[in-house]
């Protein structure tokens, strides 16, 4: 599919009020261009920034950077991977919106799912 296609029909989405995240920011094919391409609603920041962001600095201030980004941008940011209350007092004091990670649940068989939704 084509760059042109894929916007085309991420805007679509978004008129039938579907959300449009970025998922695992900073990594792999993510890139900095498609804040300004996509019509997107959300970065998930990864979880690799989030896994030591008490051991190394670097990922903290990766994660740091990327809730400021989002901010900045008037977007939604959700930290993936949070398992530990530090990682979560630290997401909360630098503006995360949302975070997921066995702090708060561990992944939910569909059969539990369906029951709760």
């Amino acid at each position: 599919m084509h760059v042109k296609e894929t916007i085309k029909a991420l805007h679509l989405l978004k008129k039938y009020g579907i959300s449009i995240s970025i998922d695992d920011f900073g990594t792999g094919y993510s890139s900095l261009s498609y804040l300004k391409k996509l019509p997107i609603d959300c970065l998930k920041n990864d979880r690799s920034f989030i896994q030591y962001i008490q051991e190394d600095y670097s990922n903290s201030e990766i994660a740091r950077a990327i809730s400021s980004l989002s901010q900045s941008l008037k977007l939604q940011v959700i930290a993936e991977g949070v398992e530990e209350e530090y990682q979560k007092a630290f997401l909360m004091e630098n503006g995360c919106d949302h975070m997921q990670g066995y702090l708060f649940s561990k992944p939910l068989a569909e059969k539990i799912l369906k029951q709760h939704f």
